[in-house]
């Protein structure tokens, strides 16, 4: 697994950071200390840019594994593809309403996880995700101030008015 995990599958570029690959959970024997296991379990979950595609890693992947005269088997779950947007009317809508509504410039911005646009950008369509800031995001309690949105509502009533003002 070392190799796998520090090998360099890209540099990542100026909206992505450099692929990588972490294992997730590594399981091996009963638990008992005296018991010596017959196979090992490992997952992994790999965070990749668009300059590496999927193939290229699943290829690498076996390649490494056969060079150890391992018995493995693979299983490879549905992944979140990265993707990039294209600007144009609703990115620069996007960042002026920000601007217009809180004061602030803001960036374009892979990062936060994994996105549901993964799902609408492969039809060519603009994708932009723009929500509250939240700390609590996925944690027991989550919430959200509620100030931030109506913010966020002025934000989104300015982007469509933008959009159909043309």
């Amino acid at each position: 697994l070392n190799e796998i995990c520090n090998y360099t599958w890209d540099n990542g570029n100026e909206f992505y950071d450099p692929s990588s690959l972490q294992v997730s959970n590594l399981n091996s024997g009963t638990g008992a200390d005296n018991v010596i296991p017959g196979s090992v379990q490992s997952r992994f979950n790999i965070r990749y840019s668009t300059e590496t595609e999927e193939s290229t890693i699943k290829s690498t992947i076996k390649k490494i594994l056969g060079n150890y005269n391992l018995e493995y088997e693979l299983e490879w779950l549905p992944s979140s593809k990265p993707f990039l947007t294209q600007s144009g009317a609703l990115v620069t809508a996007t960042k002026n309403a920000i601007r217009d509504v809180t004061g602030i410039e803001s960036q374009l911005s892979t990062t936060g996880g994994t996105s549901d646009g993964r799902f609408v950008a492969p039809t060519g369509a603009e994708v932009v995700e723009i929500g509250p800031v939240n700390e609590t995001i996925h944690k027991v309690n989550e919430c959200v101030k509620i100030e931030d949105l109506e913010t966020l509502s002025t934000i989104y009533y300015r982007i469509m008015e933008s959009l159909l003002s043309k």
